[in-house]
């Protein structure tokens, strides 16, 4: 799946395989408070014409936090963008999950909120993941396309707690090559990035879905991938990261 990018953007490694407050679903994301400044020049990335996609401006406390595309079909993100902080890599794990209201109604909040005790209204189940959709899943965990980890903020943290920022993925992927992937962009941005680092972490599926009472229910990502940009690169770092991540090249 091509993916046209903005100049300056770098391309983590090819495609990494998935298998073995308030939020408000916008028309665009060209506003501030749309989460415009969740992407580099304000530019999303492009190639995605499925009028089905709901653009979704996750909002916590009032705030724009970051920019999120959204299946509600498959009850998965696409892909989510956001600005990284500067982190210790700390996993915050006491933060409630969340939904969005407006997926499944025009006249719900545009907070993200948590999960009721009670039984949700079946016009939320129809448009996004539930917390049942995972509750008796041994095979797979829920993976943050916009981590934890890339937050310095509680807040920022804790708007990343979202079932429209997650996707299934295997447990021994998640909790390894791809918490060893996050934690090595985060290195690199801690390090060597001077100025404000966009992100963006996607995924591609190919019709495999978690089933919950007979019904697909979550479509379960075939690659996930990620692209970032930092517009101030230390250009005093190691030779091995300064050849190998330039910051306006694509690596294979």
């Amino acid at each position: 799946m091509g993916l046209p990018l903005p100049p300056g953007v770098l391309l983590l490694g090819a495609l990494w395989s998935a298998c073995p407050g308030q939020a408000a679903v916008v028309p665009d994301f060209n506003h501030v408070e749309r989460c415009k400044e969740a992407l580099y020049m304000g530019t999303p990335p492009r190639g995605y014409f499925a009028a089905k996609l709901k653009k979704i401006c996750q909002r916590y406390a009032d705030r724009p936090r970051y920019a999120t595309l959204y299946d509600p079909r498959g009850h998965i993100p696409v892909y989510s963008a956001y600005t990284f902080k500067k982190s210790d890599g700390e996993k915050h794990v006491d933060f409630p999950w969340m939904f969005e209201p407006q997926l499944g109604s025009e006249k719900g909040g545009s907070n993200m909120e948590p999960f009721p005790q009670t039984h949700m209204h079946m016009n939320f189940e129809d448009t996004q993941a539930v917390l049942e959709d995972y509750s008796d899943v041994v095979q797979y965990e829920r993976g943050h396309l916009n981590p934890d980890e890339h937050q310095a903020d509680p807040l920022d943290k804790a708007a990343t707690y979202t079932l429209t920022n997650v996707v299934p993925q295997i447990r021994e992927f998640n909790t390894g090559p791809w918490s060893d992937h996050e934690d090595q962009v985060r290195k690199r941005l801690n390090n060597y990035c001077r100025g404000t680092a966009y992100v963006v972490t996607g995924t591609t599926t190919s019709g495999n879905t978690i089933r919950r009472d007979n019904v697909d229910r979550v479509a379960i990502p075939e690659y996930m991938w990620t692209a970032y940009c930092c517009v101030d690169f230390d250009r005093n770092a190691p030779t091995t990261c300064a050849t190998s991540c330039p910051p306006s090249a694509p690596t294979p």
